[in-house]
């Protein structure tokens, strides 16, 4: 399984799988090769459901961002 964490506090996100890690690499923006960091707001979850994200990633993610404007994660293989 892949992690997701909050790239500034480092708490733990949750877990997706490699289908969902690769729907995010091919949606969001990389910075180079190794980049294992996204930026997400509110615009940004509407766009993946207009896309048909899966469910349980847009659940993560929302609850990632909770009242905020905006998050930056980061994921692992763990």
């Amino acid at each position: 399984m892949i992690g997701l964490h909050d790239k500034d506090t480092g708490a733990a996100l949750g877990s997706i799988t490699e289908e969902q890690l690769q729907f995010l690499i091919d949606q969001l923006e990389e910075e180079s090769s190794e980049d294992q960091d996204y930026y997400i707001n509110r615009d940004t979850l509407d766009a993946f459901r207009e896309k048909n994200a899966d469910p349980g990633l847009l659940d993560i993610l929302e609850r990632a961002l909770g009242d905020r404007a905006d998050i930056e994660i980061t994921w692992s293989r763990g």
